[in-house]
């Protein structure tokens, strides 16, 4: 780690004897504080240090630490054994190590899209790293109904440029192999298995959260649909048994920072070697669902159309720029002999999308009936406007995974969703 030697103490030289965090125990500000003084040399003044928590994912918590005097700023990402909502589901400990070496990977990768790692302390569980307190959380700006021209390019850069170099078509066969082995990721995959592929689709856990008006369509819909639950199968089993790339695995508008000019992604503590298309289709997904909330909420007809354009049109050139980014690194960097093959390439691409398209709909299908539920539709709070945009997604959703095999263009996703927009 490059950015740890410029920042991390060695406690010995530091501290005479031992430490009270020689051994793991759940932080809390007051503790953060002290620990930073402690093994940080990243501020000049400790003694104007602040500290607070700021998490509001489920798993780890975050807190911010400000030098109130030259309003210098870091992260420090801490992880738990239990969630943050107590659910009893017991979790590895030292999973941020993994989250930590991602973010380095991306940065070697994709320079400037991920934030920059100062260090990883492997007995706290917990990581220090760049504050993006200059950006905002992308799921944030688009509630605000904010959109971004410059989003497909950033993020179909970041993700050909980081998913493809550690597929077997670039990395030496024996290299990937030991990676796949370093990153299985039980316990987060684990999760995804059960809230992404399994729940949305029968309610086998008790756990979906349904509107009430909203029972009868999802029962005969999802839960009564042998086909459809036949085909997600097909992609759950897919799923855990690719291992194509090392994804992010929760790559979503609420892992991204953005601002005007370029974007930071976080948060890669689901990852594992899986399909492509998971990480591209969660990508899509979470934009249909800032559509939904845009087709509900914006009262202003000009404005809502305004806006539903420029989501549609971002869907579109993700699609169309990550086929075109796809394709152009592929040739150049290929090393394996038979993945040069004429054609190899375009057939490769067509798995990732078919992948993709079925990824689209899991994701916003679970995002709707799953208990892990997103501000965009939660917040649309004219029930019968949520209604109706429950079920356009969910039938889109149906559609991307039940003929996933046909969607090879960004344009091929919008039609869908105009459909069935149009018959409700």
């Amino acid at each position: 780690m490059n950015e740890e030697k410029s920042y991390k103490k060695n406690t010995l030289d530091s501290k005479e004897g031992s430490s009270r965090f020689d051994e793991y125990f759940l932080m809390e500000e007051k503790d953060v504080l002290e620990y930073v003084k402690e093994k940080l040399d990243f501020f000049d003044d400790t003694t104007s240090l602040k500290c607070k928590e700021i998490g509001d994912g489920n798993l780890n918590y975050v807190f911010k630490i400000v030098d109130t005097k030259s309003s210098k700023s870091l992260i420090l990402k801490h992880s738990s054994e239990d969630t943050r909502a107590k659910s009893g589901r017991k979790l590895n400990i030292d999973r941020n190590i993994l989250e930590c070496k991602i973010l380095q990977l991306y940065n070697k990768y994709c320079p400037g899209f991920a934030p920059k790692i100062y260090m990883y302390d492997e007995i706290m569980n917990c990581y220090a790293m760049e504050d993006l307190s200059q950006y905002t959380i992308m799921r944030t700006a688009l509630l605000e109904n904010k959109t971004f021209s410059h989003f497909a390019d950033n993020i179909t850069t970041f993700m050909v440029n980081t998913l493809l170099p550690t597929t077997d078509v670039i990395l030496n066969h024996k290299e990937k192999k030991k990676l796949v082995k370093r990153h299985i990721n039980p316990d987060l995959c684990d999760i995804s298995e059960q809230l992404v592929f399994t729940d949305p689709f029968g309610n086998f856990s008790g756990e979906n959260v349904v509107l009430n008006s909203m029972e009868d369509f999802v029962q005969k819909n999802l839960y009564d649909d042998k086909k459809l639950r036949l085909e997600v199968g097909k992609l759950k089993f897919n799923f855990m048994n690719n291992a194509q790339a090392l994804l992010h695995g929760d790559l979503h508008t609420g892992s991204i920072f953005i601002n005007e000019s370029d974007i930071k992604v976080i948060d890669p503590e689901f990852a594992f070697y899986g399909p492509i298309g998971y990480d591209v289709g969660n990508v899509i997904a979470n934009l249909f669902l800032a559509w939904g909330h845009g087709y509900a909420t914006i009262q202003n007809e000009d404005e809502r159309a305004s806006y539903l354009s420029s989501i549609e049109q971002s869907i579109i050139d993700i699609v169309d720029m990550f086929k075109d980014k796809f394709i152009k690194k592929f040739r150049k960097e290929v090393t394996d002999l038979l993945a040069k093959s004429e054609g190899f390439d375009s057939w490769y691409l067509r798995g990732v999308l078919e992948d993709t398209a079925g990824s689209v709909g899991l994701e916003m299908i679970r995002r709707i009936v799953g208990d892990a539920k997103v501000q965009d539709i939660t917040s649309i709070e004219d029930e019968e406007k949520r209604v109706e945009i429950e079920k356009i997604l969910i039938l889109s959703g149906k559609e991307f995974i039940l003929n996933r095999n046909k969607y090879i263009s960004g344009k091929d996703f919008i039609e869908t969703l105009q459909k069935y927009s149009k018959c409700n």
